[in-house]
């Protein structure tokens, strides 16, 4: 009975003694963001492999090519955050991180999309009619065109939306010249929602800190 006592006690111990460290070792507030454990905004807090930026008080993600995604919120106890789909160009029907053709997340380090992400593709090339992407008059992005067409030039062109799920790449949203030259993200789409209704952005997780 002692054993088992002392066991317990010890277990007890260790974990008060791990969430008290993972307390102490958070990174200041960024703007009005809470910065949880492991993420880290400088050197001396959090863990570096988690890396985001406080940037003027916006904390930010910063994609494999050097484009910087607003941090729009974090859930530490599900190991995922949501960042900001990037804005198409005024006038235009180009997402601004067109030149990093997209989304693209650096494959050593702790982060993937998720499978809660269903993006929608515009001003796509016809090579995307034989893709498995759902691009008929059926679409959600059909319904995007019709609501958001104030300053953005996607309206009639070839779009597709897909829901990113495990069998693709976890690490990359990719628009390019051949393919398809902006998109934009909803979270967590549920059948038949309305479009007043979407939560617009790209989720993250994150394997948890040993």
């Amino acid at each position: 009975m002692n054993t088992l006592v002392r066991m317990v006690g010890m277990f007890l111990f260790l974990f008060l003694v791990n969430h008290v460290s993972e307390a102490y070792n958070c990174c200041p507030k960024c703007g009005s963001i809470d910065v949880p454990y492991p993420l880290s905004t400088d050197d001396n807090c959090g863990d570096p492999r988690y890396k985001v930026y406080c940037n003027h008080g916006i904390l930010e993600f910063l994609s494999a090519r050097g484009f910087y995604y607003k941090i729009l919120s974090i859930n530490p106890s599900a190991y995922k955050l949501i960042i900001s789909p990037p804005p198409i160009k005024k006038g235009t029907c180009y997402s601004s991180d067109f030149s990093s053709e997209g989304l693209k997340l650096d494959e050593n380090l702790p982060f993937n999309i998720s499978t809660h992400n269903t993006v929608m593709l515009f001003n796509c090339t016809d090579r995307l009619l034989d893709s498995p992407l759902n691009c008929s008059s059926s679409s959600f992005c059909r319904q995007f065109e019709d609501n958001v067409v104030e300053g953005i030039g996607c309206k009639n062109t070839l779009c597709c939306h897909y829901l990113k799920d495990s069998a693709m790449t976890s690490h990359m949203i990719r628009i390019r010249a051949i393919g398809c030259t902006a998109y934009t993200s909803v979270v967590n789409m549920k059948p038949g929602s309305s479009f007043d209704s979407w939560t617009y952005g790209i989720e993250l997780q994150w394997v948890p800190a040993n």
